[in-house]
């Protein structure tokens, strides 16, 4: 049952809003193609991580979306820079020009590479007032040298949740990837082909659906709140 408003004291009425389905459905949509930032883990020149996201790119061209691959040679690490190293604004704005993300990551010692992750530490979370990812939508993926695990795509999933972003629930984790690529670097065919498929479908069916509402989706009672304090602040300020 729900609880009438007068039940929650701590709630402030003027700033909670009854979520709608109308706010939702816009009658507007946007017709460019979806826009997808594609991040890989390792700088070895046959790299399977890399050969793994360019063919998750070519799968997302097909399906009418942009695509745009970082490559990390040359990042620097993570504080290791000013923030106005070329790479690093290049990675940025590409994060900014995005609305949806796949990261894909080699397993590194049970864990995705430092590679992907400084990558993912040049994003911030906050540039002045507005969250680069927040919202966006993200594919996981992995290559193993061996068995198949899950170790880097949960931890990428760790991520996503922290910045912000809607990361879909399908994902792909490549065993033995040295043997699902041919010489001139394009994947077999394969029950881990198919899933890759299944998972750029996937990210841009949920693209479609949640780009034109990401500002309402990720719109927060405690944020709303916060904002009307701190205007109630200034507004006292200036009247004293």
């Amino acid at each position: 049952m729900t609880e009438p408003l007068v039940s929650l004291p701590n709630v402030d009425p003027a700033l909670l809003t009854v979520p709608s389905i109308d706010r939702l459905l816009q009658t507007s949509r946007s017709t460019h193609p979806p826009r997808f930032l594609l991040l890989y883990g390792s700088l070895r020149e046959r790299s399977y991580s890399r050969l793994l996201t360019e063919e998750a790119a070519r799968l997302l061209q097909a399906m009418g979306g942009e695509t745009r691959l970082f490559d990390p040679a040359g990042l620097p690490l993570p504080d290791g820079a000013p923030e106005s190293h070329p790479k690093v604004v290049e990675l940025r704005e590409l994060a900014n020009w995005s609305e949806g993300m796949v990261w894909c990551s080699p397993e590194r010692h049970g864990a995705m590479s430092a590679i992907l992750k400084a990558q993912i530490d040049w994003i911030p979370l906050t540039v002045g007032a507005v969250r680069p990812t927040q919202g966006k939508t993200l594919a996981v993926m992995q290559v193993c040298g061996g068995s198949q695990s899950f170790n880097a795509v949960n931890q990428l999933r760790v991520l996503g949740r922290w910045m912000r972003m809607l990361t879909i629930p399908n994902q792909s984790s490549v065993a033995k990837a040295f043997l699902e690529f041919d010489d001139a670097g394009r994947m077999k065919p394969s029950a881990y082909y198919d899933r890759v498929v299944d998972v750029m479908e996937e990210l841009m069916k949920f693209t479609l659906l949640t780009r034109d509402a990401t500002p309402y989706l990720v719109d927060r009672y405690s944020e709303r709140r916060e904002s009307a304090e701190a205007l109630s602040k200034r507004v006292n300020q200036r009247s004293t």
